[in-house]
């Protein structure tokens, strides 16, 4: 299959790319990986008028460890984040979850900045910037703002974002210390997208939880915090009746479609299932 004709610019500062963005009056879409974009072009879901190509633009590739955090560039490469020795040593469960993004040919070619910006409820990345309380950064002519992950993800592939903004970086608090992680994922073939996913992490202090999140990714219209399940664990031992009562609100909590991978009963099972699990590995994680 072809695309439908469009425009190509290249451009060579991330003022030059909003500038192209306003320009083409929401008829625009940048090119960064191309991973996702270029399949919906060929299959005509899309038909830009233009494609604003950011490779070039210098500055945006990076992985940087500050203080009490970690900023990521929008053209990072999902295989960066999974061999980074900062993210390994930060911020594990997001190294984990990289790992399940498709092939490596196409995590070699992914970006952060495009995985956000898609916001495919079934994709690793985005659950993953809200588990982490992740702030992303946007640039347009107007200048520059952050939104939290939890504003951010409006639905499926939809996020908010005007249409002369664009993603610039991702900043991931680190974990504090004492805290354990867990990550499961369900596809039905290695690479393919999430059934079901859950991401979790446990802070552990004097033998109780001090604060537990839950983010689950394939199981709704976007990603979803687990927050009556966190409620739930909070100020508490993992117990075995504590873990079945906070499967129980994680699975409450989603809202699952039925299509033709999974039904929405079967994914619904899959968060209970992955949640006991990923709630599991974080405590004795966190208590090891």
């Amino acid at each position: 299959m072809k695309p439908p004709p469009f425009e190509y610019s290249v451009a060579e500062s991330v003022e030059a790319a909003a500038a192209a963005l306003a320009e083409a009056g929401g008829e625009a879409k940048i090119l960064a990986g191309g991973q996702s974009l270029v399949p919906m072009l060929n299959f005509r879901l899309l038909r830009p008028s233009i494609l604003v190509d950011i490779n070039r633009i210098p500055g945006l590739a990076y992985i940087e460890e500050e203080r009490d955090a970690i900023r990521v560039g929008a053209l990072t490469r999902h295989h960066q984040l999974e061999t980074s020795p900062v993210i390994a040593a930060h911020l594990p469960v997001l190294r984990a979850a990289m790992t399940h993004v498709a092939h490596l040919a196409i995590r070699n070619r992914g970006t952060i900045g495009g995985s956000l910006t898609h916001a495919d409820p079934a994709a690793e990345l985005p659950m993953m910037a809200l588990l982490l309380d992740a702030t992303i950064s946007v640039t347009s002519p107007k200048g520059k703002r952050t939104v939290a992950a939890r504003d951010f993800f409006l639905g499926a592939l939809s996020v908010a974002l005007e249409a002369d903004e664009l993603v610039t970086e991702a900043t991931f608090p680190k974990l504090p210390t004492n805290t354990g992680w867990g990550f499961e994922e369900v596809s039905r073939r290695h690479g393919d997208f999430a059934l079901a996913a859950v991401g979790v992490t446990l802070t552990v202090s004097g033998g109780k939880i001090a604060e537990a999140r839950i983010a689950i990714a394939g199981a709704d219209e976007r990603p979803v915090r687990a927050s009556d399940a966190e409620a739930i664990l909070a100020r508490q031992a993992l117990t075995p009746e504590l873990l079945d009562a906070a499967c129980h609100a994680a699975r409450t909590c989603i809202a699952p479609n039925t299509d033709l991978h999974a039904s929405s009963d079967y994914r619904r099972h899959l968060v209970g299932v992955l949640t006991a699990k990923a709630l599991s590995a974080a405590w004795q994680r966190a208590v090891a």
